[in-house]
């Protein structure tokens, strides 16, 4: 049986209204009051933290050209912006093993499968969480979880243009290259194009999570 799940393009958001939208789905979703969702959007340009105390990824955080969001995600410093395909799965993982690595490697398995619709070899980095090509990063993945329902997700880059990345230490890893689908398929590709890509294979990958299947 195919997971009931609802997915929705939200275009472009100030990352305050998502999280406020996450929140408020959570909340719903812990109470029985609505089924799982895959919310697809773009954010305006923003810094995020995640828990890690250490914050030195964010550089010279009086010098950053865009605002600082410190959240509930796990992970160091990220940026995202207009270019960038955001995810944020509002997910029972009650029912699907209430395992965390397990959901990280879905949600990376999940991105892996889109770059391959794009004749892109997708790959993981022991030790690391998130997707490469070649030694490139591609996307970012930081999860937060309230009575095993996630929040947060993926960020893809799609965009050739994304400069954000260039004034933190993206997500810590010190001379990290960041690339996106736009350079590696060497055409300027769509986010609401990819996100449409992106909403039937999270779709159809779902069905595995039950049984770490990836």
């Amino acid at each position: 049986m195919s997971p009931d799940l609802k997915t929705r393009w939200l275009g472009r958001l100030a990352y305050e209204k998502g999280i406020e939208l996450q929140e408020s789905l959570v909340s719903k979703k812990i109470t029985g009051e609505s089924r799982d969702e895959l919310l697809l959007l773009e954010h305006d340009p923003v810094y995020t933290m995640g828990r890690a105390r250490d914050e030195s990824s964010l550089g010279e955080e009086n010098r950053l050209p865009h605002p600082i969001h410190r959240t509930n995600r796990g992970g160091q410093a990220t940026y995202h912006g207009p270019g960038q395909l955001v995810g944020y799965p509002i997910l029972d993982l009650n029912s699907r093993g209430r395992d965390l690595h397990r959901y990280l490697r879905f949600l990376e398995e999940v991105i892996i499968n889109i770059l391959a619709e794009y004749s892109i070899l997708g790959i993981r980095r022991e030790g690391m969480t998130g997707v490469w090509v070649q030694e490139r990063k591609i996307a970012s993945i930081g999860v937060g979880v309230r009575r095993w329902i996630s929040m947060h997700g993926f960020a893809l880059n799609v965009a050739r243009d994304l400069p954000g990345f260039d004034d933190i230490i993206p997500c810590g890893i010190v001379g990290v290259r960041m690339t996106s689908l736009s350079s590696e398929c060497g055409d300027h590709l769509e986010t609401q194009a990819v996100a449409q890509v992106a909403g039937k294979i999270f779709l159809r990958d779902l069905e595995k999570l039950p049984e770490g299947r990836f």
